[in-house]
């Protein structure tokens, strides 16, 4: 045990002695070859920290979220709902809303 003891001695002495050597040294234009450039793609795939904490991306999360059902429908009906364009699942959310005699849910605003 005091062999590890002795042994870590002598290796902060030998850090402690590079280090003067570590901070003498001047960078120079090959030191920054090896630094990729920072883009904006970077800066894009990059995780924001806040105070140390990594902030979450993308939509916030939802105070009631709905649910992700598999649901076996007519292909005539989910035509009819597919043609009218986007927001066709939400389209059929209301209708089932209002077969059930539902309150409407909330819309949000485009």
């Amino acid at each position: 045990m005091s062999a590890k003891k002795g042994a870590s001695a002598r290796s902060l002495k030998r850090v402690g002695s590079d280090m003067k050597k570590v901070d003498e040294y001047v960078l120079g234009p090959k030191d920054y070859e090896e630094i990729p450039e920072l883009t904006d793609e970077w800066f894009e795939r990059a995780t924001l920290h806040i105070g140390g904490v990594p902030v979450a991306r993308g939509r916030p999360k939802a105070k009631a979220p709905k649910s992700a059902v598999s649901l076996r429908l007519d292909p005539d009906v989910v035509a009819y709902f597919r043609r009218s364009g986007r927001g066709w699942q939400s389209r059929i959310n209301a209708a089932l809303r209002k077969a059930a005699k539902l309150p409407p849910g909330k819309r949000k605003k485009a």
